[in-house]
Parts: C-alpha cells; structure tokens; sequence
C-alpha cells in the first residue's frame, strides 16, 4: 500500500492537467516550456475540503533547484545569468544550513590558500577550495578569513553574501517534502515534477535539479544502538568526556575530527571501523583522512594508549552494565543475536572470547561518527531514485550528464554526484563541485535552449599556446583531474580548431549530442597522477616517486597533462572496453607530458617542445614559429612555406605563378 504522503502527492499530480488554465490547455493537456512566462504563477483551484489536495499547483518555473547549499546556489548563479526561470527552494531560513551544525567542531577541513604569488584569479582557484564562481571578485573566502582552514560559520555568511549579492531567487523556509511527476507530451523529459511543500504548497516544473548533498547520518545496524550516542548529538562541551574512556565508531574525517577535540580529556581513545585508515596524501582522495584531523595515529603509534582497530561495526553488541558500555564483537559468519536471543545476562559484562581480547575493558562513551547519506525520502513511487551499491550505496546513481538514472529530467548537482567520481577526484567537495555544476549547467543549456558549449575557434598555428595557457592557469580540469578535460575539436582540414574548457570527458562519445559540437579530429587534453602512485599503504615519498626526464614522462606520478588524439570519436563501446585504469580509450596517438615540481608546464625543451612535437604529428603539420626573414626566404626557395609564414607573414598570398617564371625559379635553383 502507497504511504498516505505519497497517495496525496500523487492526487495532486493527477489533478494538475485538468485544473490547468484553458489558455495553457493544448492537445493532450500539454505545457510546452515556451508557454508560460519566467515567474508567472499558474492559478489553482481552492483547497480541497479538508485542504489536503490542490485542484492544481501553485507555482511554475522551467527549473526548479533543490537546495540553497553552495552546489544550489552555484547552479543558481549560472541560471541567473543566463536569463532562465528558476526558483531554488531551501528547508531552512538561509544558504548553506547544512554548514550551521556540521562539521560540529567548527573547522572546515578545505584549504583557504590566499597568496600563491600570482594574480590571475583563474590560476588562484586552484587553490582556493571554499569559494564558489562568480563575476564577483568580493566573493571569495579569502575577503572573509585569513586562517588556512576557515570557521565553518564563515562560510554560511559568505553563502548568505553569494546569494544575496548575486540577487538569486532563493525562497527559504521551504521544505520539499514530495516529489511527483505526471505526463506531459510537450515537455522536454515528457512529464513535469511536482514538488510539495510542508504547508501543502506546490511546485512544478520540466527540469529539476536536486542539490541536497547527503546528510543523513549513517546509523548503523547494530544491537545495543541505544547505549550510543551519534556524531550529530554529541556534547561539544570538553568537559563531560574529562576522565572519560571513549569508544568512536568510524574511520572517516568527523571521527577524527572528534577525537581531535576531546582528546585532551579522555582517559583513551579506541576507534572502531571495518576499514583501514587511508591518509588523503597517500590516496590523493580529499575525502581520505586529512592531516589537519590525525592527531590520535600520532597518539597511537607513539603508545600513548589510544588505539584504532579493524572491526565491523554491525557485527557487535554493546551492554550496559551499571553505566559502563562492553562491546560483544562477533565474527562475519556469524549472527548478532537481539536482546531475547543474547546467551548472556544483559547485566553483566559478555564474555571475552580471549584474555587478551582488544576490547576487553568497558567504556563510558560511544559515539557514532560513520558519515552521512543522501535523503530519498521525498521521492515517491513516480520518482524514487537508484541507489547506488557497496560504497556507493550513499549516493544515487546518475548518468555522466549528471541526470538520473532511471528519472529523466531529473538533475543532481554537489556532492550527491559523486558516485561518477568516488575515491577518483574531488566532485563531492566544493572546490570540485563547483565546476561539475557549470558543466551540467552548459548540457542543459544545449539540452533545453539549444545553446551550444561555449568554445573559442582559432587558427592551428594558435593552438600551441592556447593548450600551454591553459595547462598552466586552467582550474576545473586541475581540481576535476581525470574527469573533466578540454576538448580540441580540429576543422578544415586540420587549420583550424575549436576549443571547449572542462568538458565531461567520458561523454566523449556523445560530443555532438549533448554540447552541440562536431569535427573531423578530436584532441583531449586531462591532467592526471600516475596509474599506479595513489593508494592505501603505497610509499608515496618513495625516493623514486617523480621522473624529470621528458622520454621518461609515461612513467609521471604527479598530476601532469596527458594529450589523446583521435580520428574520430570514439562509441560508448570503446569508452566500455577501454584498458583498466584508463580514462579514455586508447587514442591514435598518446603523449604525456613529463611532471613538473613547480605544476608550471613552462620549459622550452621539457614540456613545451615534446607538445609541439606531438600536435605536428597529430596534425601532420608545421607548427614552429618563424621570423619574417625566414618566412622571405622559404617563400622564395619552396613551392610552400608552413603554416606560420602563411597565415602571418605571406597573409595567405604569395608570387602569382606564371610559367616562365616558375621555370627560371627551378633552373637558378631559387625553387626546390
């Protein structure tokens, strides 16, 4: 039976089409996207008797954005812009209130780098991890805090300014607590979304963008659940932990982060967690535990009685004996028995399977500090969304185009995308996010308005120096390593190109389609680490770790540019059999550029020549610069000169050819 919220959600969105104004009625009941103006509330119906259903919906709008969180308001930012009707609705009285309560130590864990000696602000957004885009230089973290990692309260008061500087259209108090679709023939996605308030107000819309992050707390499955306290309620206050023997179940960044701030007053600290601990700068993960958070591996390794152990967590029990917490910790084989089944009295301590068992000794705290998941409570029947499994079992499923994937329409932006990129780049963290939310900003633009990705077309002789700009200023494809990737589109013949910034690289395939875009060859320029550097437990300070030699570039392990050239796109299937650990296919030709200590991809024989040399195979051309004298006398000795001489110094003319004058070039052997 449906749940009595969704029934009524789903009464709504069957009466929508008939309680729809004549003048928006059309042949099977359809609203095209044209058909209503931006902001133009469509009149509804009265309330229903006992005011539980709507004869209609209240409010329309081409987008509707779920979520004043900073992936919310950037996609909010670029709907502005771009003139389009939206609205982003948020459950609480401002921007960013997941920032309010969490992290609960008040210190956000993304670096504030504020001088980096340079004043390009595109190159700076490399390392500036806290600030959204915009046109707006006053809106950067580096105005409102100049400690390395920021107050979590700074934040919510640069979000607050980005919304209201930005004039986004942000209703607030507004808790989206149903979602719904119903048929629609001439829209986009063929149906429109409708969304419910909790005053019973409604929403509709043809593209919805969810952008609610995950924040749910994982609670675990565990017997004895009532003994513990969570992550989101435990006391900030040092002193109630002051001679307190403390047990944390997880493993990630907030339970580190609690044993950071109570560590002072405990007795010890035990961490319990099914998975090893793995360090970001051994991974290269920004999700991975941070150094700024593992002050208690100092403790452990320097035997100062705190301790972390493997263990799964819902494979144990905990008892309260007379205040103090024991844990029954059984094997994976094996069934956690409830309250009646338990062999044990429930008032005195379990027995340990051995005298040296780990966790023989009670404690007076547990916290539960396991993460968080993304909210599916407000999709009904019509909507519900995949879930993803195993590890991503938190995030939904979507496509690379980031629209779900079994909800078409339907949108995701920030950290709820991250599933395309878990454990491999950094979408689930802002400075990462705010570019995916671009991206998926520019495929809408082509998949709903026929705008095309933004590009720059040139001249191939400029093509060099547009890839080394870039390479050494660009910052989502820095942030977004393996993910996002520019795109060199090669036309005429290979003497001119069109140039796309951060571009989906896996809907390589679908170029055309999904930006609007096509050619005759195709070049990707992606910055990536070493195939076999990152990981848990590798030696990344191993004395061999970084290669200066050019012929030696393949073998690079930081993040340094990798160039694929193809003579066409490859298919999905290519994309599906590509080798393991690659990000595309195997191109026609693969070039890598050798890494650099400085990331500056700027010298002339290490990094600058092998591309030069690279293109000109590509492109089966002369890419060198030349003087004018050179390009004179080349003119007056072949019967062509390269590209350069052409474009600038001959202006695309030259001697007009005429018999004897060709002749008598050939015999004084002026011509070769």
């Amino acid at each position: 039976m449906a749940h009595p919220q969704h029934a009524k959600l789903l009464a709504i969105a069957l009466l929508v089409v008939a309680a729809l104004p004549p003048c928006l009625q059309q042949s099977f009941h359809d609203i095209p996207l044209a058909s209503v103006q931006s902001g133009e509330d469509i009149p509804a119906e009265p309330l229903g008797k006992e005011g539980s259903a709507k004869q209609g919906f209240d409010v329309y709008h081409d987008y509707l954005v779920i979520g004043a969180g900073p992936s919310g308001l950037q996609m909010g930012f670029y709907l502005e812009r771009a003139g389009r009707d939206y609205l982003i609705l948020e459950r609480g009285e401002g921007a960013g209130t997941f920032y309010t309560q969490y992290p609960r130590h008040r210190k956000l864990i993304s670096i504030n780098k504020r001088n980096t000696g340079k004043t390009n602000k595109e190159f700076n957004m490399r390392h500036d991890w806290n600030s959204l885009l915009s046109d707006d230089d006053s809106l950067q973290i580096r105005h409102y805090s100049k400690e390395f990692f920021p107050p979590a309260d700074i934040l919510v008061q640069y979000l607050h300014d980005y919304a209201t500087k930005l004039k986004l259209k942000v209703q607030y108090n507004t808790n989206v607590q149903g979602v719904s679709r119903v048929a629609n023939h001439s829209a986009i996605a063929k149906h429109l979304f409708i969304l419910r308030d909790q005053a019973n107000r409604t929403y509709a819309c043809q593209t919805l963008i969810v952008a609610t992050g995950v924040w749910v707390p994982n609670v675990p499955k565990m017997q004895g659940l009532e003994h513990t306290v969570g992550y989101e309620d435990m006391s900030l206050d040092p002193e109630d932990y002051e001679g307190k023997t403390v047990l944390i179940l997880g493993r990630g960044n907030s339970a580190f982060e609690t044993a950071d701030h109570i560590m002072h007053a405990t007795n010890l600290i035990h961490m319990f967690a099914r998975s090893r601990v793995r360090l970001s700068w051994a991974t290269h993960y920004v999700g991975d535990l941070r150094a700024i958070n593992n002050g208690l591996l100092d403790t452990y390794q320097l035997k100062s009685l705190d301790a972390v152990l493997e263990a799964n967590v819902e494979k144990m029990r905990v008892v309260n004996v007379d205040g103090k917490l024991y844990l029954d910790v059984y094997d994976e084989d094996e069934d956690v028995p409830d309250g009646e089944d338990a062999e044990s009295d429930p008032s005195i301590p379990p027995k340990i399977p051995t005298d040296n068992f780990a966790a023989r000794e009670p404690y007076d705290i547990i916290i539960r500090a396991l993460g968080f998941k993304f909210d599916d409570s407000i999709f009904d029947e019509t909507t519900s969304v995949e879930m993803g499994r195993n590890r991503k079992k938190k995030y939904p499923t979507i496509k690379h185009n980031y629209e779900s994937s079994n909800v078409p329409g339907m949108f995701f932006a920030g950290t709820c995308t991250h599933s395309l990129d878990f454990r491999k780049s950094a979408g689930g963290f802002i400075h990462g996010f705010r570019y995916t939310a671009r991206a998926m900003f520019h495929l809408l633009e082509w998949r709903n308005h026929g705008v095309p990705w933004p590009s720059v077309s040139l001249p191939t002789t400029q093509l060099l120096s547009t890839i080394v700009k870039r390479l050494n200023e660009g910052s989502g494809f820095y942030q977004m390593f393996s993910v996002l990737g520019d795109v060199i589109i090669l036309k005429n013949g290979g003497t001119s190109f069109v140039y796309l910034e951060e571009f989906p690289i896996r809907l390589l395939p679908a170029l055309p389609k999904v930006a609007g875009h096509d050619g005759e060859q195709f070049i990707v320029v992606a910055l990536e680490y070493g195939k076999n550097f990152s990981g848990p437990g590798k030696d990344i300070f191993r004395p061999d770790r970084a290669t200066g030699d050019p012929s030696d570039a393949h073998n690079s392990n930081f993040l340094h540019p990798v160039f694929y050239h193809y003579d066409k796109l490859p298919t999905e299937s290519d994309m599906l059999a590509r080798p393991e650990k690659w990000i595309l296919p195997r191109p026609r030709h693969l070039h890598h550029t050798v890494e650099d200590f400085l990331t500056s991809f700027t010298a002339p024989k290490s990094h600058i020549l092998p591309i030069r040399r690279f293109l000109e195979t590509s492109l089966d051309t002369d890419l060198r610069n030349f003087f004018a004298e050179s390009c004179f006398k080349m003119a007056l000795k072949h019967r062509s000169v390269p590209r350069e001489c052409q474009e600038h110094y001959m202006q695309g003319q030259g001697l007009i050819p005429t018999t004897p004058i060709l002749t008598h070039a050939v015999k004084s052997g002026l011509v070769m």
